[in-house]
């Protein structure tokens, strides 16, 4: 294999900034592994726009970026302006994944189950939170900012005070909020790459949910069932499901679909177009189940870099 000069960019200024130097420093050494030559980029110490001096310095750019900037399409849009081919999905499906109201919809409108769920914002959620939710939602009920990741600003309320609580202290830093029914089930996610389901595995944390504390502290002890402890059959159809989320949001490269299993049936919350590639983290575990060790992951996914995605 032809040695690579390629441009990781980690780091950012979002709340996932830590989750990503982690994932960076993974992807950092398997590249090496592969005998590439790696820069590394900060946007939290360089503007995006310097990124065009690296235009013919690199082959293409690995993005292990979190949160916003990295996965809602702005980094995406400067790798595209400057010519740089690049890792993961591409603007509008990055945009796309990242706003859960958007995402929400595209899934409403491809027959994809999700939890009954309002959005509400800073201008009419007083007026709003009560009337909208005795109509379409019953407690408990999940808060969460509509462009996070990582369950970054997530709550769960029991009744209307501790809702409204929760709206009052998310709606200072979020300026649109998603109040969803909390379905309580099996945490299942997928992982995807190149369009191909790769398995699916089961989340059993200790904690109330797979909140980020859950996902990224190993004294949190959440345990992993790999495979998910589901049918043969059912196992196949939350493949599917994954598979189609993934395609519904034409993303491209790698991503995990996050599902809750209740009542024999799948309940898709979001897609996730920049997973974590941490030693804590879902994709490398599953994709090592099926017999892919993280060098070859990380092989998988450069190898599918372009330009226009």
């Amino acid at each position: 294999m032809k040695s690579k000069k390629i441009l990781l960019v980690q780091g950012g200024t979002s709340s996932e900034r830590e989750v990503s130097l982690r994932s960076g420093r993974a992807c950092i050494k398997a590249l090496k592994q592969l005998k590439h030559k790696v820069l590394v980029f900060d946007p939290a110490k360089e503007h995006f726009s310097k990124i065009k001096k690296y235009k013919k310095k690199v082959d293409l750019i690995f993005n292990a970026l979190h949160g916003r900037d990295g996965e809602d399409g702005v980094a995406q849009s400067y790798f595209e302006y400057f010519k740089i081919p690049y890792t993961h999905s591409g603007i509008t499906s990055s945009m796309n994944a990242m706003d859960k109201i958007i995402s929400k919809k595209m899934f409403k409108k491809n027959n994809l189950l999700t939890p009954n769920y309002i959005f509400i914002n800073s201008v009419n959620f007083k007026k709003k939170l009560k009337k909208e939710i005795l109509k379409k939602l019953n407690y408990p009920l999940i808060v969460k900012p509509s462009n996070e990741g990582s369950s970054v600003g997530v709550e769960i309320c029991q009744n209307f005070n501790q809702l409204k609580i929760s709206v009052v202290k998310l709606i200072k830093n979020y300026k649109t909020l998603i109040i969803e029914n909390y379905i309580s089930g099996k945490e299942i996610q997928v992982a995807v790459i190149n369009g191909k389901s790769l398995g699916a595995i089961e989340l059993q944390p200790k904690r109330k949910f797979y909140d980020y504390e859950a996902k990224y502290s190993k004294s949190a002890r959440t345990k992993h069932v790999m495979p998910a402890n589901i049918s043969k059959k059912k196992y196949n159809e939350v493949l599917k499901l994954g598979k189609q989320a993934h395609r519904i949001l034409n993303c491209r490269g790698i991503t995990r679909s996050d599902f809750k299993f209740a009542n024999n049936k799948f309940y898709l919350l979001e897609i996730n177009t920049q997973p974590g590639m941490t030693d804590l983290s879902l994709v490398p575990e599953i994709s090592k189940y099926v017999g892919i060790n993280f060098k070859m992951l990380i092989k998988k996914i450069i190898d599918d870099v372009s330009l226009n995605r």
